[in-house]
């Protein structure tokens, strides 16, 4: 039973990450129409739903083309490392207190344990090497430039991004993902108790998931697709499933370390079954990451790309102080 259990967990998460990357692509596609006056796909079955199916037949029966220069052992597993980084980022994330099922009390995250935002950090910091390995394995200098820049871009923003989280580590007074979530209860969310901290781990997040403004690792203008230049059919589709995963990773961080998590105000005080305000707030997690996941979608089609000058300029010059006063003065304000 002690197997079974996180199992389980491990196949509901893959599964609804899954589903949700396929129709987030659709989501994102439909939004863009939108914002540019267009209509976006809507042939595919009813309403274009079908779309995202007849997609993945299309990656999977596309052929494989590999350079005849390129280092084909590692340029197989550069998307193998950015998916494995992506899907593995999210055991250590609760997506709802605990649930009683079959006479005993579940704990709603795949893995418990006491480190959980040193895990994400550490696990963000390795899915630079699938895209840095998949620049360099290609053997093309366009997506050399791509995994380099890439390499730069994480490095900058992940000192930003470790940094801002201090604020709430601090306040929290644990690197418990469960426990940071339990310290907002009754609406004390973090995002407004530390707004320097939250606005400095969001921009952050966007340079992370290499989202527009910050996809200058694969900017078409001028990498002609940059890292993935040289990678076509399934392989693509596994870069492209990395990215949208690492987006659901980052909302639901975002979540659950600004937006109070699971938590749902006042839910536990109506008098409904346990059963009820445990699928409540499991379905409060999924508004808020959806939610986010809009915000990054809107961002994208509305915001231009920067300069590669002005990326590192945010980053060192702006990001950096920011997170470093925020700490100062989160620590003078619990003094205080």
């Amino acid at each position: 039973m002690d197997i079974i259990e996180p199992l389980v967990k491990i196949v509901f998460i893959f599964l609804i990450t899954l589903t949700t990357v396929a129709y987030l692509v659709l989501v994102e596609r439909r939004v863009s129409a939108f914002i540019q006056n267009r209509i976006g796909p809507n042939r595919v079955g009813p309403a274009g739903l079908l779309q995202p199916v007849a997609d993945i037949v299309k990656l999977f029966l596309k052929e494989d083309i590999v350079p005849k220069a390129a280092n084909k052992f590692v340029h197989s597993l550069a998307p193998l490392i950015s998916l494995v980084v992506a899907m593995t980022t999210f055991a250590v994330i609760p997506f709802g207190n605990s649930i009683h099922l079959f006479g005993r009390d579940i704990k709603l995250m795949i893995a418990d344990v006491n480190v959980g935002i040193l895990y994400i950090l550490a696990l963000s910091s390795l899915g630079v090497y699938g895209i840095t390995l998949s620049g360099w394995s290609s053997n093309n200098k366009y997506s050399l430039l791509g995994g380099l820049r890439s390499s730069a871009q994480m490095i900058s923003y992940e000192l930003s991004m470790g940094l801002s989280i201090i604020g709430v580590l601090m306040i929290a007074g644990t690197l418990r993902l469960d426990k940071i979530v339990e310290s907002q209860a009754q609406g004390m969310w973090y995002f407004w108790r530390t707004p320097i901290s939250f606005i400095t781990f969001v921009i952050a997040s966007f340079a992370e998931t290499n989202r527009l403004p910050f996809d200058l690792p694969e900017a078409e203008p001028e990498l002609v697709g940059g890292y993935h230049t040289e990678y076509s059919g399934m392989k693509f589709g596994l870069f492209f499933l990395a990215e949208y995963a690492n987006m659901i990773t980052a909302s639901a961080i975002i979540v659950t370390l600004y937006l109070g998590g699971w938590q749902l105000p006042f839910v536990g005080h109506i008098g409904l079954p346990d059963l009820a305000v445990s699928l409540l707030q499991i379905a409060a997690f999924g508004v808020k990451v959806g939610l986010v996941l809009l915000f990054f979608i809107v961002i994208r089609w509305t915001i231009p790309r920067f300069r590669y000058d002005q990326l590192m300029n945010i980053g060192w010059k702006v990001m950096l102080p920011l997170a470093l006063a925020n700490i100062l003065i989160t620590g003078v304000a619990l003094l205080w």
